[in-house]
């Protein structure tokens, strides 16, 4: 297992996830809030450096209130213990905290107007490395679109942040091919975080002297 280092910070960053939840509860900036049977806000470790951003809610998720819970939620679970690591070691969102009904692609208002919630989470978590999941997650944060068949595995630098791009897990569950690929894309993703990590190390070690 690579290292990881954790901020200390942790429970202002739980308050403060928390404060940012009872606000978006109470959100009817579009219509999903209408539909939706429990509101999906995140999980995971407030003070991880690593965050995954999925697209949106699926009925499983709706149902329980938590993100990648059904089929899809279970690959991510195996893809991220790839990583060296387990699920509660991060923190996972979604673009939209609200299920689209039958789920559907989210519409450019349901995104414009959940985006500034996505936003927040992310000034809290304050992690060094995002992963997308999917072309939604990815296209709000590179504000370019995405073929997925071209981003895929590459990763680019926002902001002192780190953003890898991968296709959502829901759609490796039905070609064998993304399924490859995917699992591939993590292997890149860990390489990433270790050379990240060492070189952070060796940085810090070097202002000992």
């Amino acid at each position: 297992m690579f290292h990881l280092w954790v901020n200390m910070d942790g429970k202002s960053k739980k308050e403060d996830l928390e404060k940012l939840e009872e606000e978006v509860i109470n959100c009817q900036k579009c219509s999903l809030w209408k539909s939706k049977t429990n509101l999906v806000f995140g999980e995971g470790n407030p003070s991880s450096e690593i965050m995954f951003i999925g697209e949106a809610p699926g009925y499983h998720e709706d149902k329980q209130g938590r993100p990648f819970v059904g089929a899809a939620g279970k690959l991510l679970t195996e893809l991220i213990e790839s990583l060296g690591l387990r699920r509660e070691n991060v923190y996972i969102a979604n673009v939209l905290k609200c299920r689209p009904p039958n789920n559907r692609d989210p519409k450019p208002e349901e995104i414009d107007a959940c985006y500034p919630w996505l936003e927040r989470q992310i000034e809290i978590i304050n992690p060094k490395f995002i992963c997308t999941l999917g072309r939604y997650s990815a296209y709000v944060l590179l504000k370019i679109p995405i073929n997925m068949s071209t981003y895929h595995g590459k990763f680019y630098d926002i902001q002192n942040k780190l953003i890898f791009i991968t296709y959502h897990p829901a759609a490796a569950l039905y070609h064998r091919k993304i399924l490859e690929e995917i699992k591939n894309d993590f292997l890149s993703f860990k390489k990433l975080i270790e050379d990240k990590s060492n070189k952070d190390i060796k940085r810090q070690q070097l202002s000992f002297w």
